[in-house]
């Protein structure tokens, strides 16, 4: 695919079709799974007006408008739209299309919010269009450029980046490797004093108990856990994790595991496994190629330690399931897109591992649901189905109370109000594999 630049003017004026449907939309005789706890709710309507779930409940008492499109979903079961809670957004310089093609992705797989991470020059305006319904996109959310070793170089400059991402408007702030703990320490400090929260990784020098000290508010990839439990040189057991399950629980965390992702990185999986995965066709070619290469590089690395991989990757199963076990709060991310992590797509090799550590289906749907809008609940109201939601929904032919991989036999995914059927999003699929071939 070129990447040749395209004015940001264009981004802004290109939007095709209104987003919310003209016309309310009732989901009638659903199944329906609210996610307020683990029932389904068999017979209800579920009307959408808008961009809102203006009704929910029995069908015989929820009124239908008669310009309603009527969705005849007897058998099959609604869900909440699922999230994608480290994500990144392409670089408004990318071509258009490649843009719209990326937002589309998390889309056709049920993914209807997406917390943006290292924001750069122009995204804030991608924001503004995706959540104001002119593209097919996720409500999107998005931490400003990240605070790392490369960006910060002291405290005060740490301190002065908070107030100026503050009045940028950015949601949150990024944290990368590399600061040390007197700039980590400023920027937390001010960011406290201003109200924004800080999250992302855990720089070794400040370390998972500090991190946790400060408040820092979302802990992505487990960052810092295993280190402080010496977990990549041997096997933990239940014992070793007591402390750090209830430093976790005595604080305020939020922890987002990305361990599909984070298999790769340490190079658990082949290249032919990689490879071969099916979802790669929509990405591009020179992406597909990078992604290859680097994971070739990793694994023929000198320092490369399969069994060395494979015991890191088996601890940090065995830490998701304490922690979920141990009530610990967490929402579902996986780190899309980049190295084998399609958008949307991802959540297919991320919840399997989830079900590995022992999660539930119902537990698992919570992360990407229900906890995502009790973690986002200053911005907006969604992740169950209740009156006055924002109208993110799944519609799926199976019950994926039973098995949790049944959030991907959609028939269609309702984004802010408009309803995409299994037809429209598979044609535009198609579309996007021609243009990646």
């Amino acid at each position: 695919m070129s990447r040749l630049l395209i004015p940001f003017i264009l981004l802004l004026s290109s939007a095709l079709t209104a987003f919310a449907q003209d016309a309310p939309v009732a989901f009638v005789d659903v199944n329906a799974i609210p996610m307020v706890d683990d029932a389904v709710q068999e017979n209800w309507t579920v009307l959408v007006e808008g961009d809102r779930i203006t009704a929910a409940g029995p069908s015989e008492e929820v009124d239908v408008p008669t310009d309603a499109l009527q969705i005849d979903a007897s058998g099959q079961y609604l869900i909440p739209g699922l999230a994608e809670m480290h994500g990144h957004l392409p670089s408004v310089d990318e071509p258009r299309q490649y843009i719209e093609d990326l937002l589309f992705l998390f889309v056709s797989e049920g993914v209807t919010t997406v917390r943006g991470l290292q924001g750069s020059p122009g995204q804030l305006e991608l924001k503004d269009e995706a959540n104001s319904g002119s593209i097919d996109s996720p409500s999107v959310y998005l931490a400003g450029p990240a605070f790392s070793g490369g960006s910060i170089s002291s405290p005060e400059q740490a301190a002065s980046r908070v107030s100026e991402q503050v009045a940028e408007g950015w949601d949150f702030l990024k944290v990368l490797p590399g600061l040390t703990r007197e700039e980590y320490d400023a920027m937390a400090n001010r960011a406290n004093e201003e109200g924004i929260p800080f999250i992302g990784h855990v720089p070794s020098d400040v370390g998972l108990a500090h991190a946790l000290e400060m408040e820092q508010q979302t802990i992505d990839h487990l960052d810092g856990y295993i280190a402080y439990l010496n977990g990549a040189d041997r096997t933990l057991g239940d014992e070793d994790m007591v402390e750090v399950i209830e430093m976790t629980l005595e604080s305020d965390v939020w922890l987002i595991p990305t361990m599909a992702l984070w298999e790769t990185i340490l190079g658990v999986p082949s290249v032919d496994e990689v490879s071969a995965y099916s979802e790669l066709r929509y990405m591009p070619k020179e992406t597909r190629d990078s992604w290859v290469e680097s994971h070739t590089q990793r694994r023929s690395s000198g320092n490369f330690d399969q069994q060395r991989a494979d015991l890191e990757a088996e601890n940090r199963i065995r830490l998701l399931g304490a922690l979920s076990d141990a009530g610990a709060r967490i929402i579902m991310g996986t780190d899309a897109p980049q190295q084998f992590s399609v958008p949307g797509f991802s959540l297919r090799r991320e919840l399997p591992l989830m079900v590995e550590a022992g999660m539930t289906p119902y537990e698992i749907l919570v992360t990407g649901t229900r906890s995502v809008g009790e973690y986002l609940s200053d911005k907006d109201t969604f992740g169950t189905i209740e009156p006055d939601g924002r109208a993110d929904l799944i519609l799926l032919n199976e019950n994926p109370l039973e098995d949790v991989m049944h959030v991907f036999d959609r028939a269609g995914v309702m984004v802010q109000g408009r309803w995409l059927d299994a037809e429209e999003i598979d044609a535009r699929l198609q579309e996007i594999e021609q243009r990646n071939r």
